[in-house]
């Protein structure tokens, strides 16, 4: 890989700018947490609406633009295999006000919304759940003994990283060059990104990358036999000695990377340097709160701790209702067990099932943050909801 000239400095104003923005995304001060809640979630505000039916089954998502992405997709991703075909999505736009109404929502077999805790825990609770729109995994660091920190990571995954090891010689550095940066951004990252996630990708811009995270934070490179192969980029925040991986990837998101293990490498070594480096927290970031995204199982391996997001994310969440109980909703809900908030606020992970539909048990939440374990059956969940046909909430 050559090196490129990397990005040239901005001026004042524009590096002001990229700064507000990032931090207006990403802060975690509890002042402009509470202000960016409150400004996404007012009243006057005109919000997406979409409908989407795939695999025998509709699901609505009205509220906050970041469930398009982090939400409905998914729920998609999830619907997908049942046909073969793509999604049909029906949208239109609903605002801040209208969202307290239920019987304003699209029709559909299942209804999410996405908004404030405080106004969601405000909408009616029949055949409902209060799910949290993202939630993040946390590594704590701060004893400074690496083979204990290492040692919450799985059996199975500590031993398949050792294996790996000594095949490939992995080295790990810290990098301070900015053209390692450029190509970092240009042949990982962005590759891996789009390799991962197709036309689902969302990236930081460049601009921001170089001089939010690069400039201000931490940056990795992974070599296999002395070749960079791999790298991450990491957000340092010194009050709290918080490390948080913003960026990472392999080179040209190949899948050769993944197959050797480089990939998951990344994380090994970030826990590794992290323990021995004065950190007090690594975040790994989050995903979805459903079980069986493939991401919360990967992260949940290394022996994090599931935590509500530190930034605007935590104060936001998911109304998620039944309205139509069918086959197809059922094999959904089943299939699909997720995190929700109990009546006390705490995380507990909720399985669905019925006489004819086992729990997915094998997509397990069991990680520190998770207070408990529901099983809920769906005869009694759905026992109000018309079977085969979408309703209207009621309160």
């Amino acid at each position: 890989m050559s090196a490129v000239t990397p990005p040239p400095r901005a001026s004042l104003h524009r590096r002001l700018r990229m700064h507000t923005g990032y931090r207006w995304r990403n802060s975690g001060h509890p002042v402009l947490t509470w202000l960016r809640t409150a400004v996404d979630t007012r009243d006057g505000a005109v919000f997406p609406a979409v409908s989407s039916s795939l695999g025998g089954l509709s699901v609505s998502y009205s509220g906050l633009a970041e469930g398009l992405a982090y939400t409905l997709e998914f729920t998609e991703l999830r619907r997908e295999s049942r046909d073969g075909n793509a999604a049909r999505r029906t949208e239109s736009e609903i605002s801040g006000k209208a969202l307290r109404d239920p019987d304003r929502l699209p029709d559909s077999d299942i209804a999410i919304v996405g908004t404030s805790a405080a106004k969601a825990r405000r909408l009616p609770t029949d055949a409902s759940l209060i799910v949290p729109m993202r939630v993040h995994f946390v590594i704590d660091t701060d004893d400074g003994d690496s083979d204990a920190v290492r040692r919450k990571i799985s059996k199975r995954e500590r031993e398949q990283f050792r294996r790996a090891m000594r095949r490939h010689e992995w080295t790990w550095a810290v990098e301070h060059d900015p053209a390692w940066f450029d190509v970092f951004y240009k042949r990982l990252y962005r590759p891996t990104m789009r390799e991962r996630h197709g036309a689902r990708e969302r990236t930081e811009t460049k601009d921001v990358s170089y001089e939010c995270l690069f400039r201000e934070g931490r940056m990795f490179s992974l070599s296999q036999n002395g070749k960079r192969v791999g790298g991450a980029l990491c957000h340092w925040d010194r009050a709290s000695r918080t490390l948080t991986l913003r960026l990472l990837g392999v080179v040209d998101g190949a899948k050769e990377h993944y197959d050797s293990g480089a990939f998951k490498a990344i994380y090994h070594f970030l826990i590794g340097w992290s323990a021995d480096n004065g950190v007090r927290a690594l975040d790994f970031q989050g995903t979805e709160s459903f079980l069986s995204k493939g991401t919360y199982q990967w992260k949940r391996r290394f022996g994090t701790r599931v935590v509500l997001p530190p930034n605007h994310f935590g104060n936001k969440r998911l109304w998620f209702q039944v309205r139509s109980d069918t086959p197809e909703v059922r094999d959904f809900l089943v299939a699909n067990p997720l995190l929700a908030e109990g009546a006390d606020g705490a995380l507990e992970a909720v399985y669905f099932h019925d006489a004819d539909r086992a729990a997915r048990i094998d997509y397990s939440a069991k990680s520190p943050g998770v207070e408990r374990a529901r099983h809920i059956d769906l005869d009694a969940f759905l026992a109000t909801v018309p079977k085969g046909l979408a309703r209207r909430a009621h309160s």
